[in-house]
């Protein structure tokens, strides 16, 4: 629900010229060390090349000066980005003596950002964008449409290939920059549709009104995808909650927004049927995945809102406890989005946004209108309140029941859990426990292993799915204790990384849909209350063989059915297969030999790039609704070796 009208970016009253364009340093170090400008030479660097291009078309339309972007993916991974904005100053830059385009493709941070009248808001904080892509293309070339003339000039790795002419006459204003990447510098090339339409789509949602397309001329059928959504920020709540499949607790997104003169904040809020909470936050359109000032403020007022509004109305009474900022955002989602002068991040990843002053305009400004809007609508108030007041109980007894825990486990001998097979070196770095699906398998595990460095902890019976369960569900219970007890960590506002037992924590099931449960359910308890350990490269699954192949006294084994038939060609074929359907079908001396020898095993680590995409994916595999799921195996199928019916 509106409680104003949405802000709009007036244009910018000062010049946007060739002199406005300022020089701070020098281009050399970029394709030396491109991680240190783009994260990395995989394909997140990749994408992120066209990120920083669109990000500057994103910046003329928080200026009030564009509209249309669109980004094309060519034959040959080549990719061009098109917008309708002013067009990069051609003039000369007084500095440098050469046209303020060249500049901005040539020189590091190099930019209309930094207090020279270009823009009111910018992500673009660093200035590094343009140039850094263009250091880091195989070649680039940018058309400015301005003045009523096309302005064309090319470069080949950073360097000008052409002075800036003029090629033709238009009465359209914009930039199109075409580029490919270096393969001198990325490890890959070819680029991921999703990947860049799940960026584009939140830009679209971040910037109401704003049309994007993405087109991929790959194929012989181009795929083309418009975005644009006039309700912003509202459309994004309601995208993720369609996308998960989550019941929502109220109908209508609540929306709030303020400004204080410089600075404008905006949040869109629902609550789901889920236990989960999620909340995106940006600064000036850029996704800060460590927070920062505006999503503490965000917080902080939430939690008041929650506490005063339940004591006016004595759903709180005076012996009652203050419901605690977990409580209050349980099953929330909410964007909260700012839009600020002199954005300050921490770091070049621009991860967390350290303003001060935008915590108080967010904080007051949630605090009040969100008051507001529950004594306006008691009815929504009441649904959401009645689900903070139950995951209040549920967190007062998952206290209970971890101090009854605790007490459990200082009155024990030994506090291990009894299957637990641990190993005698003590140092975390080197020692790992490999959680086993089965007796059977856990046997073999014990037998075969080396037990200097190695543990073993089975598991038997059907795991609880954490994706349904509140943290008081987790303790207590028999499959799951064990786990927590013998890592050491705790769980939830417990965990403690510096008290895990094992380096290494590696899940071994069998390579069949049961197992594939197995690893699913552990990793999505590990993601819900145990998620440093992923955060810190602690967890693996182990890639037992599929395939046993005997000629004569010969015997080799094989991952994958590719390698299977390998292994027969070589072996000159009429070779026996075996295929394994669960690890206890191999004996002690097989199972360290083809899944626990340091020096012959694959284990896969597991690693969380993108937190948001996973949060997603664990909802959708592992909630009640089923559409969801479907669609995303409809969608994956086709990207399934191995499949096991």
């Amino acid at each position: 629900m509106d409680f104003m009208n949405e802000e709009t970016q007036g244009r910018v009253e000062n010049d946007y010229g060739a002199n406005q364009i300022q020089v701070l340093e020098g281009l050399e170090a970029v394709r030396k060390r491109p991680g240190m400008y783009i994260g990395s030479t995989g394909p997140r660097g990749l994408h992120h090349l066209v990120y920083e291009i669109v990000d500057n078309a994103i910046d003329e339309a928080l200026a009030g000066y564009c509209k249309n972007i669109t980004v094309e993916i060519l034959p040959g991974d080549i990719i061009r980005v098109t917008d309708d904005g002013r067009g990069i100053p051609v003039g000369i830059q007084q500095k440098m003596g050469i046209p303020a385009v060249t500049v901005v493709f040539t020189i590091l941070h190099a930019g209309g950002k930094f207090g020279g009248g270009g823009y009111k808001v910018a992500g673009g904080l660093h200035g590094v964008g343009a140039s850094v892509v263009n250091a880091l293309s195989e070649w680039l070339e940018v058309e400015v449409y301005s003045e009523g003339k096309v302005y064309f000039q090319r470069f080949e790795r950073g360097i000008k290939a052409s002075e800036l002419i003029v090629t033709g006459e238009t009465e359209k204003t914009g930039t199109m920059v075409t580029f490919k990447p270096d393969p001198e510098i990325f490890e890959e090339m070819a680029y991921d549709f999703d990947t860049l339409l799940s960026r584009l789509r939140e830009q679209a949602f971040l910037n109401a009104g704003i049309h994007i397309t993405l087109t991929d001329s790959r194929e012989e059928e181009p795929h083309v995808e418009h975005l644009c959504y006039e309700g912003g920020i509202r459309e994004f709540v309601e995208y993720i909650h369609q996308k998960k499949g989550l019941e929502v607790l109220h109908p209508t997104v609540i929306y709030i927004a303020a400004n204080d003169g410089s600075s404008t904040a905006e949040v869109a809020m629902q609550y789901n049927d889920s236990y989960n909470e999620v909340i995106y936050s940006f600064a000036n359109n850029i996704h800060t995945v460590e927070g920062g000032t505006h999503e503490t403020g965000f917080k902080a007022a939430m939690t008041r809102v929650f506490n005063d509004y339940g004591k006016k109305f004595n759903y709180l009474k005076e012996a009652d406890k203050n419901l605690s900022g977990e409580d209050v955002r349980e099953g929330l989602t909410a964007v909260v989005s700012v839009k600020l002068i002199d954005a300050q991040f921490e770091g070049q990843t621009k991860a967390k946004l350290g303003n001060t002053e935008i915590r108080q305009l967010v904080d007051g400004m949630v605090y009040d209108k969100l008051m507001t809007y529950f004594e306006e609508n008691p009815a929504v108030a009441r649904a959401i309140f009645d689900k903070a007041l139950t995951a209040s109980r549920a967190r007062e007894a998952a206290r209970k029941a971890r101090d009854l825990t605790r007490r459990k486990s200082a009155l024990e001998s030994a506090s291990l859990p009894g299957k637990l097979s641990d190993c005698s070196d003590r140092d975390m770095e080197k020692s790992e426990v490999y959680i086993v699906e089965g007796d059977s398998a856990g046997g073999s595990a014990k037998s075969g292993r080396d037990r200097r460095f190695q543990a073993i902890l089975p598991l038997w019976g059907k795991m609880l799915n954490v994706e349904k369960a509140r943290l008081d569900k987790v303790y207590g219970n028999e499959k799951l204790m064990p786990v927590v007890t013998a890592l050491g960590t705790g769980i939830g506002e417990d965990f403690d990384l510096s008290k895990l037992r094992y380096g290494k924590v590696i899940i071994m099931a069998d390579a069949d849909v049961d197992g594939s449960h197995i690893r699913t359910l552990l990793l999505t308890f590990f993601f819900r209350f145990m998620r440093p350990l992923i955060e810190n490269g602690n967890i693996y699954l182990a890639q037992p063989p599929l395939f046993k192949i005997s000629k004569g006294k010969q015997s080799k084994y094989a991952f994958s059915d590719h390698e299977r038939d390998r292994i027969i060609a070589e072996m000159g074929g009429n070779a026996d297969i075996q295929r394994y359907k669960g690890l206890g079908e191999m004996d002690a001396i097989q199972l360290w030999e083809t899944t626990m020898d340091p020096a012959n095993r694959t284990i896969v680590k597991i690693e969380m790039e993108d937190a948001a995409t996973a949060d997603e994916i664990f909802t959708i595999l592992m909630g009640d609704k089923v559409e969801p799921r479907r669609e995303f195996i409809e969608k994956n199928a086709r990207y399934v070796q191995n499949l096991d019916i």
